[in-house]
């Protein structure tokens, strides 16, 4: 029998935190490991430990396997050399790392998504420190940003991620690939304490109970008890259409994003920082989401360079109704953050809200009144809303009432 060889990972002068693997299963002559490493002197016999391992728990008992590392974590090489080993023989087990004590923490559905950070999911140099950005959320990209030969690649690394590293409290999603593609990669991130899975070009609720089906199935066979929720993303004309369909398809859908480069190229139209194009579709799914009681999340801002546009961006998008917007870079972060938290006026506003509703609920009034005007409830709700973002963003301190009653 001819010997098998394959390779996997990412070599080039620019590439870092990662490694590139050539392996070889051979008939005789056991393990052989050859490493060039730039962190030899300090990893390179814990790397070849490591390597050894795996291509025994992998049942590899002869095989050459060459070792290009550029400070690549364990996770990495890890997850790089059991894509090599699966693309040359059929196994059905994973390589599992431990899950960090770090990631051990869950998701709610009405927490603040006023950003998430894309990261590519075949990139882990990108991946290690994303998390000391702040963003609410932090975005593994298996769809777009992934070649299609690196796929399956990008799914062992971004599972090996989400149990390995440390994203300091940022929600975990990760971008699937199209239906029905993305339902391969569902395996990968269910069982590892992913929090969302981010469905791409979504057009239908059938999508959405296809993916439901698949997640529970996976839940029940590694008996995983938290939820993963949902954030379809609209990118054509048809999914504008369909929008509260998609928005009300589960109740673990808890938001909605419009991605604009693809629905712009759908409708044929250029996307423009004034975004005339886009305003039909924007406005119908900021009115979807409200109707189906789940946030409507905006698209991302290309050009990383003008924060000035993105400001300006951000403001309309929260005029519209938005409740965040996906990010590419980690300065837009900020911008996006200031732009979506409550103005001052906002604020003062909610207090006088809030404290109404307070006193009349003390005296045991069944209707809250504010001077002369009457509260609905809706209102009240939407003032506590602010009133926690302001708190949350430390913008007003806990004991506001006490402080707003001395003012009063």
């Amino acid at each position: 029998m001819s010997n098998k060889i394959t390779t996997a990972g990412n070599t080039g002068k620019k590439v870092r935190s990662d490694c590139f693997i050539t392996l070889e299963l051979r008939n005789s002559g056991g393990i052989e490991i050859e490493q060039k490493s730039k962190v030899q002197v300090l990893y390179g016999d814990s790397n070849i430990e490591l390597c050894k391992n795996i291509l025994t728990f992998f049942g590899i008992e002869n095989a050459k396997l060459e070792l290009e590392d550029t400070g690549a974590l364990p996770l990495v090489i890890a997850a790089r050399l059991e894509a090599a080993i699966k693309e040359l023989i059929n196994a059905d087990k994973e390589y599992l790392l431990d899950l960090i004590e770090e990631n051990n923490y869950s998701s709610e559905r009405e927490q603040f998504r006023f950003s998430r950070l894309y990261l590519p999911g075949n990139t882990p140099s990108m991946m290690l420190n994303a998390g000391i950005h702040e963003p609410n959320g932090i975005i593994l990209d298996l769809e777009d940003s992934v070649a299609f030969n690196k796929k399956k690649e990008a799914q062992l690394l971004v599972r090996n991620a989400l149990r390995g590293i440390n994203f300091y409290g940022a929600e975990r999603m990760v971008r699937i690939n199209q239906l029905p593609k993305g339902l391969e990669d569902v395996k990968y991130l269910v069982p590892h304490n992913v929090h969302m899975l981010l469905v791409p070009k979504c057009e239908g609720a059938d999508q959405i109970q296809e993916l439901e089906q698949k997640i529970e199935e996976i839940k029940k066979d590694h008996q995983v008890t938290n939820p993963v929720y949902l954030m379809p993303i609209i990118e054509s004309a048809l999914g504008v259409e369909r929008a509260f369909e998609i928005a009300s398809a589960s109740e673990n859908v808890v938001a909605l994003a419009i991605g604009l480069e693809d629905y712009t190229a759908d409708l044929g139209a250029k996307r423009t920082n004034e975004a005339v194009e886009s305003f039909y579709a924007r406005t119908r799914i900021v009115n979807a989401c409200k109707a189906a009681r789940v946030q409507a999340i905006d698209s991302v801002f290309s050009d990383v360079g003008d924060m000035e546009a993105l400001k300006e961006n951000v403001k309309v998008s929260k005029g519209l109704g938005f409740e965040g917007m996906g990010c590419i870079h980690p300065r837009q972060i900020k911008v996006i953050h200031e732009s979506f938290a409550p103005e001052t006026d906002e604020i003062e506003k909610a207090k006088k809200v809030v404290n109404a509703f307070i006193d009349a609920t003390e005296r045991g009034l069944g209707v809250v009144s504010l001077g002369t005007k009457m509260i609905d409830p809706p209102v009240v709700k939407r003032a506590e809303k602010t009133i926690h973002l302001a708190l949350s963003l430390g913008l007003i301190q806990e004991n506001w009432r006490n402080e707003f009653l001395k003012e009063e």
